[in-house]
Order: structure tokens, then C-alpha cells, then sequence
């Protein structure tokens, strides 16, 4: 596997979801440090478990707009 380009909203929801897998933290308290909802945190936390932190990265980056002309 090699480089994967992630912006510093990816990697802090990674951090703060890996406290959670670890039982440093709550899904509360991550859900309030993202600004996301319980129910969110819940699903991302679902893609980690499944598909690794790689998940986490902005599907559509790479791709070119739908708006385009």
C-alpha cells in the first residue's frame, strides 16, 4: 500500500475515532470534538473497523467536478 494523500480534518477524525477504538474516550465526547452527531461517529467508526483508516479520506478526492463545462 503506499502513500495516501489525507487533508488535517481526515487525520484528526482519525485520531480522535482511534481513542475511541482504544476505550480512551467516548462516542460522546469524539462526536462533540468532530462536531458531528453520536450516529455519525458511529458509522465512521463502522468504516474504520471494516475498510482501515484509509476510509476515512474524502471519497471524491481525485475525481474531476460534476460542475464542470
Amino acid at each position: 500500500m503506499g502513500l495516501i494523500a489525507m487533508s488535517e480534518r481526515d487525520l484528526q477524525r482519525i485520531e480522535v475515532l482511534s481513542k475511541v477504538v482504544d476505550g480512551r474516550t467516548t462516542i460522546v465526547s469524539a462526536a462533540h470534538v468532530l462536531g458531528l452527531s453520536t450516529r455519525q461517529v458511529r458509522r465512521l467508526l463502522e468504516r474504520i473497523r471494516t475498510d482501515g483508516a484509509a476510509s476515512i479520506r474524502h471519497k471524491a478526492i481525485g475525481r474531476p467536478s460534476n460542475n464542470r463545462i
